[in-house]
């Protein structure tokens, strides 16, 4: 049995938008194994579809403090990416789009937000109910990196993918 919302409708296994802010065009899919999901839980996800800048932003500076652990996921990627002798080099050169001395910052402010995976069953705190995917040059690239946050829009895990 599918659950009726005011945001996304009539909810079964998989919804899916896109969704245009700050010159990005961002896929939002709302995935479900529950035939039965919870009105809270779906008002969380549209809040959070709602303040998309905000919590692209929150998890932008998440980013930032993993700078200092040389073994981060979100080091990982940007050492895998800003590699000069990467193939795709001078395209993800060219979709870094600020120069403001610290090449790293650089790069993680000129991510585009691909996708966002909004799950709801996963209501707890600490649990995925969100995941969104980054990339630089996109189009250029597989590499991802992708944060799962929980309802409280703490990141609870960084991963690369690609």
């Amino acid at each position: 049995m599918a659950t009726e919302h005011d945001y996304f409708g009539i909810v079964g296994d998989y919804w899916s938008e896109v969704i245009e802010y700050a010159d990005q065009r961002v896929e939002v899919v709302l995935e479900t194994e529950d035939d039965e999901v919870p009105a809270s839980a779906l008002d969380t996800a549209a809040a959070m579809v709602s303040e998309l800048e905000l919590v692209d932003d929150e998890i932008r500076n998440a980013f930032v403090s993993q700078l200092d652990s040389g073994s981060s996921p979100v080091v990982t990627y940007l050492n895998a990416l800003l590699d000069p002798e990467l193939e795709q080099a001078e395209e993800i050169e060219d979709a870094i789009g600020r120069d403001s001395g610290d090449r790293q910052i650089d790069a993680l402010r000129s991510m585009t937000l691909v996708r966002v995976d909004l799950r709801p069953e996963l209501y707890g705190e600490g649990e995925g109910f969100a995941e969104f995917e980054y990339g630089l040059a996109p189009e250029e690239t597989d590499e991802r990196l992708i944060a799962s946050i929980d309802v409280g829009r703490e990141v609870v895990d960084v991963r690369v993918e690609g």
